[in-house]
């Protein structure tokens, strides 16, 4: 009997590589998560293929996917651009963000152990260094590991994987008030890291809770002053006359 043929088995999946475009995706993702490309930026194929040393053709499909994630808007006429987030769809991240990562904390002062805060205070003292030293892109590279971790140490996968899709766009919305959040944000860590530690699960939600709102209010006071970049103008063409 042929395996496709055998009802109610299912076969084991073999990991395979990244295809190029997913690579591309991913580093299209890094450059406007890091701020390298800006939200409201054109974003030119040719331009692209060259600084990822690939053809235009991955480029092109990459901004095919980025387009539907969210993360690039795709104008007739006038070619791709990086997203501009409203408030509202940043707000709403961001609080969903807030449920999860107090969840995580609550969990994490449960299951942790001695080895889960070792790993939390080493990240703390490289995000305090990231900052003395003004190294933004450390800092907010660190503040995301830290974050990650505490949600790992949860234990609960299915949290884990939820706030995993939020990651990388609480990451691009990070990054502009990490230097404004600065030490402030790193007191709050070491605050929570107590509380894992001390197995106080009400202190270390309740910390959480409030740190991850601290940055939800930064980010929307940051955009409070910026005028929304309206789309661009769809180009119309005329019709030829005969």
């Amino acid at each position: 009997m042929l395996l496709s043929d055998q009802a109610g088995q299912t076969a084991a999946k073999i990991p395979r590589p990244a295809t190029l475009r997913e690579s591309v995706i991913e580093a299209i993702q890094e450059l406007i998560v890091s701020g390298q490309l800006k939200p409201g930026q054109h974003l030119v194929e040719s331009e692209l293929a060259e600084l990822l040393g690939v053809s235009r053709q991955p480029v092109r499909e990459a901004l095919q996917q980025l387009s539907g994630e969210g993360w690039v808007d795709l104008f007739p006429g006038q070619g791709a651009f990086v997203h501009v987030p409203t408030l509202e769809e940043a707000d709403q991240l961001l609080a969903v963000r807030t449920l999860l990562e107090t969840e995580s904390a609550r969990l994490a002062a449960q299951n942790a152990g001695e080895d889960g805060v070792r790993q939390l205070r080493a990240l703390c003292a490289r995000g305090v260094a990231a900052v003395r030293s003004d190294d933004v892109d450390g800092a907010v590279a660190t503040n995301s590991e830290l974050h990650a971790l505490v949600t790992a140490l949860s234990g609960n996968k299915v949290l884990a994987e939820l706030a995993a899709q939020v990651a990388r766009r609480v990451r691009w919305y990070h990054t502009p008030v990490a230097r404004r959040r600065g030490m402030t944000s790193w007191e709050e860590h070491t605050a929570l890291i107590d509380a894992i530690e001390a197995g106080d699960e009400a202190t270390a939600a309740q910390i959480m809770r409030e740190h991850t709102e601290h940055t939800r209010a930064s980010y929307l006071e940051s955009r409070a002053g910026q005028p929304v970049e309206p789309a661009p103008k769809q180009v119309r063409r005329r019709r030829r006359t005969s």
